[in-house]
């Protein structure tokens, strides 16, 4: 089996001494997402960096159900480089209705399945850096995050629009007597 053609960057590389800085404050800020969204985020796995230039890809592949002991139910990568700064390097997620190719701006994250197939492509010029890293949600089971995610989102617009309403506060009682039935702690 070809090695994926990357380099990863972890906490024992004596090469990048700001590493555990830079890792806690993604951490936190991806922390932050989950509460701001009300994501139902058990644990999130250590952050790997990863920087591909001119040649490196990382094929086809499902990440790991387990990660230091930890099940993994959502992926994500955090872009670290403008989308100008480089070309190619796209990551690549397989759904049932195709692939989805994302290329975003520095500071955006994209979170998906974990029990998705996926790859970034060849860089031809310039560095992609990203983070990536995996979370356990309280909620096992993939289809049930999805509903509790559509609920939510349903939830958020209706206030945006509207305002705190009874509506609103039905909405907001299913989805949390939702995720208390589903989830585990």
């Amino acid at each position: 089996m070809k090695e994926p053609k990357h380099e990863q960057l972890d906490s024992d590389d004596p090469e990048f001494e700001e590493f555990d800085r830079i890792r806690d404050m993604l951490h936190a800020r991806i922390s932050e997402f989950a509460e701001e969204h009300d994501l139902p985020v058990g644990a999130l796995s250590p952050l790997l960096l990863s920087r591909y230039e001119p040649g490196m890809q990382y094929g086809s592949h499902v990440d790991d159900a387990l990660m230091g002991g930890m099940r993994t139910d959502v992926s994500f990568t955090l872009f670290l480089s403008e989308p100008t700064s480089y070309d190619g390097g796209e990551l690549i997620i397989e759904s049932a209705s195709g692939e989805e190719t994302f290329k975003l701006e520095a500071g955006a994250l994209v979170a998906y399945p974990a029990t998705s197939l996926h790859c970034v492509g060849a860089v031809t010029r310039g560095a992609r850096l990203a983070a990536v890293g995996w979370a356990r949600s309280f909620v096992r089971d993939p289809a049930q995050r999805e509903l509790l995610f559509d609920l939510d989102t349903a939830r958020r617009q209706l206030f945006a629009r509207e305002g705190k309403s009874a509506e609103f506060d039905l909405i907001s009682k299913s989805f949390a007597n939702l995720l208390r039935m589903w989830a585990d702690d």
